[in-house]
């Protein structure tokens, strides 16, 4: 490691590599291309910035490029990699989807960084707009991998990979090994040394993982405001459909419960304020989708809802992974009926995951059965208490509050006789004249 690295390193309270960072130190330095696996909240966002930033020449144009799948994540490695290249003399941009184009590219023109963090969507477009010019990449790393290389974004990423060097180092990161990785030396035409930790990383804390009955969305909403009620809980909330996402929003937000969303078409400067008053504690449950949270590092995140349960154990893994990081404890929270749990436990029958029964009793989330008998001992125990013996001092004050109040009714009946007495004298008064009147 850099000599500067090895300083901030300790200075950051850093005590040792993790088994992913040690993994790939070596052949990342050495400009070999790898696939690294590992746990999410192993630190594999630092496994390739220490080895490849020293590798970088300052004042020399573009030469290291991060995709990230979302703009969320793209500005979180912005930030970690900004740390550390400032320590070598290096500028870091990141260019997203969601910010202003003119202005990045007027930035971007301005700073001349030698380190972007962008998402493939963006990069592509600067790159048909000729706003980028990869010939002096040297080191491409996609992030996420399994995520960037399915479907339509594959594409987009080997489309950005064939406009760098023949020769440009490639990293590939990812917390599962999606099948697309058995091909990738193929894909892309040179050997990738793979690197999985899974079995050897350690970092992760005590996850329980809970099963709670909610059948409606209805359901699923009401026990969300009554998680939120529990002592210290915060929570990142997933959901598959955008639809569901904004009717469960309306519903909190009618309920009075902490809550927000990130995701669907919000400008970058609006994920940026969600994020940062999650990260302080102001907002107690924050809504998203799979996409939207990929990769988020939320320091001491203490539960994750699964508001929609994920159709893949892949998804699971992703999801649950945002809590319990760095050795801190979490909870998964699972909504859904018997048969939703069913095909949960089917889902993950190759992993690991103790998936246990869970219910609110006392404010306070628990095993389902140690919920049952505290429920059942409190519906046991007399529902009211015998009235404390009135003190005379407070006696005496009532009664004469009573007497006072009696007094001022009557004086408001006396008089409401006295103007239905004089109604009742002009009326009469008026008939006769109208009598007399009619006579002549």
């Amino acid at each position: 490691m850099e000599a500067k690295f090895e300083q901030h390193f300790q200075a950051a309270g850093f005590a040792a590599l993790t088994a992913i960072q040690s993994g790939v130190m070596a052949p990342l330095s050495a400009g070999d291309s790898v696939l690294g696996i590992a746990p999410t909240g192993s630190g594999k966002t630092l496994a390739f910035t220490w080895p490849l930033l020293p590798r970088v020449t300052p004042n020399a144009g573009l030469q290291l490029l991060v995709l990230e799948p979302s703009q969320e994540l793209a500005m979180q490695t912005t930030k970690v990699m900004r740390e550390w290249a400032q320590l070598l003399g290096l500028k870091v941009q990141s260019l997203t989807g969601g910010a202003n184009l003119k202005r990045q590219v007027e930035r971007y023109k301005k700073t001349k960084p030698e380190v972007v963090v962008g998402t493939p969507g963006r990069i592509l477009h600067l790159l048909d707009e000729r706003n980028l010019n990869m010939s002096t990449v040297k080191m491409l790393v996609v992030d996420e991998a399994d995520d960037l290389l399915a479907d339509d974004t594959q594409a987009v990423v080997e489309d950005i990979e064939r406009t760098t060097p023949l020769d440009t180092q490639l990293a590939f990161f990812s917390a599962t090994k999606g099948k697309v990785f058995d091909q990738l030396s193929d894909m892309f035409g040179r050997h990738i040394e793979t690197i999985d930790v899974r079995a050897q990383d350690h970092s992760q804390g005590e996850v329980k993982h809970g099963l709670v009955v909610a059948r409606t969305m209805s359901q699923k909403a009401a026990m969300l405001e009554r998680l939120s009620k529990t002592k210290n809980f915060r929570a990142l909330v997933f959901f598959t459909s955008i639809k569901t996402l904004h009717y469960t929003a309306s519903r909190l937000k009618h309920a009075g419960v902490s809550s927000a969303t990130l995701g669907g078409k919000q400008r970058q400067t609006e994920r940026e304020a969600v994020m940062r008053s999650f990260r302080k504690h102001q907002i107690k449950l924050l809504l998203t989708t799979d996409v939207a949270a990929r990769g988020l590092d939320i320091p001491k995140l203490p539960a994750v809802v699964n508001f929609e349960l994920p159709t893949t154990a892949n998804l699971y893994i992703h999801r649950v992974g945002r809590t319990g990081r760095q050795g801190e404890p979490g909870l998964v929270i699972n909504l859904g009926d018997d048969h939703d749990f069913r095909d949960l436990k089917r889902l993950l029958a190759k992993t690991e995951y103790d998936l246990v029964p869970m219910a609110i009793a006392e404010r306070e989330l628990m095993d389902a059965a140690a919920a049952k008998a505290v429920n059942a001992k409190r519906q046991a125990e007399p529902t009211t208490a015998p009235a404390p013996a009135a003190a005379p001092e407070a006696g005496r004050v009532k009664t004469a509050a009573k007497r006072v109040l009696t007094k001022a009714k009557k004086k408001v009946r006396k008089k409401q006789r006295k103007n239905k007495g004089i109604r009742l004298k002009h009326r009469r008064k008026a008939e006769a004249a109208a009598k007399k009147t009619a006579t002549k």
